[in-house]
């Protein structure tokens, strides 16, 4: 399989340029596989949150991996998705009859002075309704997310999707492409984004893209880690860069190991602390109650003693009882915790 690390362009199977700058070197149709392997030619608007750390669960350092062809491809929708996915078409369709123009599938395109400059278009419009006097070309960027995030589109697109789309517009020469999101399944909105309006957003975009690529994907540099990536994506990209680990590593001179065990046992030992406070502060505010089952501060209710319920399933009895329900329902689910040595907590907690 060719990747990053041979520095080459794709050829182009399907030639002809489709937008201001860009050339199609996929179509729409291609199969996953191929689409997947492409794109790790180069940097693409999917790429773009990740590049800029706005995307909670890729950083710069997944984009580098992936693009080095060290991480599998993924063979599974989330749920989101398979969704965005699913309401992609009819979406794109309610736009172009809402707008009375027409839209199209188009494919993976990239910039033809710069081919690592990627993106894939959701529909491309060959008569923008901005202006009807005019055929010119514009894009159509679709979305679908939960209605828990409906504030993030109030003034527009969110900072990610923006990052997406502005990186379409470096890509493609268009000086604008139109965005429609459907929020919790009834709320829809649509925006413009120009290229005008985001001048030097545009160059900052470009200028950290072509530093990862040209610094570090091309040449295999690996980029560090700068603090700013979520810890939970961090820890996702080295399982799945090491799923089966093996051997040992000498960390003698490594200052790193030494810090991050520091702060490890430092949080570890706030994180038992501050159970034991809140457990003691619950001792004090139950003492306080007596018999009374709340408190009342200046007239106003202070706190309460109220029960909650939780199922918590009998396991040893479903095992005993229902073995064939038990193998079918409970799986055993390896996951991994650090391992830490007595001599070695006594050590960093002295």
């Amino acid at each position: 399989m060719t990747t990053a690390a041979q520095a080459g362009a794709l050829e182009a199977p399907a030639a002809g340029q489709v937008t201001p700058t860009g050339r199609l070197i996929l179509t729409h149709t291609a199969p996953r596989e191929v689409w997947l392997d492409a794109r790790r030619q180069g940097i693409g608007s999917s790429d773009l949150p990740a590049v800029m750390n706005l995307s909670g669960f890729k950083t710069p350092l997944h984009v580098y991996h992936d693009k080095r062809g060290q991480l599998p491809h993924d063979d599974e929708f989330s749920e989101a998705a398979h969704f965005g996915v699913l309401f992609e078409e009819p979406l794109a369709r309610d736009w172009a009859r809402r707008n009375r123009t027409v839209v199209e599938s188009i494919g993976l395109i990239a910039n033809q002075d710069e081919p690592w400059q990627m993106c894939t278009l959701d529909r491309l419009c060959t008569e923008c309704p901005l202006d009807r006097s005019v055929r010119s070309l514009c894009a159509l960027e679709v979305k679908t997310r939960n209605a828990f995030v409906a504030n993030l589109w109030r003034q527009g697109p969110p900072d990610d999707v923006l990052a997406q789309v502005l990186w379409q517009i470096l890509v493609t020469g268009l000086d604008h492409i139109h965005v429609v999101c459907l929020i919790g399944g009834q709320d829809y909105r649509q925006y413009t984004v120009r290229r005008e309006e985001h001048v030097k957003l545009v160059a900052y975009l470009h200028a950290e893209a072509s530093r990862l690529w040209h610094k570090h994907i091309v040449p295999g540099r690996r980029p560090a880690a700068t603090g700013e990536e979520p810890p939970d994506a961090l820890i996702d990209l080295y399982d799945r860069l090491h799923p089966d680990r093996e051997g040992a590593v000498v960390v003698d001179r490594d200052l790193d190991a030494v810090d991050a065990m520091t702060e490890y046992m430092e949080a570890s030992a706030l994180e038992s602390e501050g159970k034991r406070r809140k457990k003691a502060a619950k001792a004090q505010l139950l003492a306080v109650l007596g018999g009374a089952q709340a408190a009342v501060r200046q007239d106003r209710p202070f706190f309460s003693i109220e029960q909650s319920h939780k199922k918590t399933p009998d396991l040893a009895r479903l095992a005993e009882e229902f073995p064939e329900a038990y193998r079918a329902c409970v799986a055993d689910v390896a996951h991994d915790r650090i391992a830490i040595p007595k001599y070695v907590r006594e050590e960093f907690t002295a």
